[in-house]
């Protein structure tokens, strides 16, 4: 599969008959059942699985696997990744992207200042954070930086195209 996109973890065992607790990324919780088929990405071993059943359970989700059917099984999938084919997502409209399409691209201030690329993306209570890795030769020293993803204050223009983001960001702090 080209193009996989990791929609959640598998936590641990749940119960004798080879349930597992499902740690989703989506931002419904319930909405990683939606996608199919999932590949389990385990120590770099890949395997196609089938949801049989699933069910809310407390404040987590629990499945269960067409080809597990006890908890020994279960065990061996524990920790690993779920992923689908990035063709499996919902097309955006225009203007839109997804946060992983943000990975990798450049980020530039208004002065034409190359703060780095972007590492990764925390989230936070009040904004989202671009954590932006800084290029080797930073003339402020800097190894990363971390830049609050606020539209039109911080964040001026993202080009897919160009894999650009403009910002108004002081290269110093």
């Amino acid at each position: 599969m080209e193009n996989e996109v990791i929609l959640g973890k598998i936590g641990a065992v749940y119960g004798i008959k080879g349930w597992l607790k499902i740690h989703s990324y989506t931002d419904d919780p319930q909405a990683i059942f939606d996608y199919s088929p999932w590949v389990i990405n385990l120590g770099g071993k890949k395997q196609t699985v089938e949801v049989s059943e699933w069910r809310r359970h407390n404040n987590g989700l629990i499945a269960k696997f067409a080809d597990i059917s006890d908890r020994n099984d279960a065990q061996l999938r524990v920790s690993a990744e779920i992923l689908v084919s990035s063709d499996a997502l919902p097309e955006l409209p225009e203007g839109d992207f997804y946060w992983r399409d943000l990975i990798g691209m450049s980020v530039v201030n208004e002065s034409g200042y190359n703060l780095g690329e972007v590492s990764d993306i925390m989230e936070t209570g009040s904004n989202d954070v671009l954590v932006v890795k800084a290029n080797r030769t930073d003339a402020f020293g800097k190894k990363e930086r971390l830049i609050p993803y606020l539209e039109d204050q911080v964040i001026k223009n993202v080009s897919l195209e160009s894999k650009q983001i403009d910002v108004d960001w002081d290269p110093g702090f």
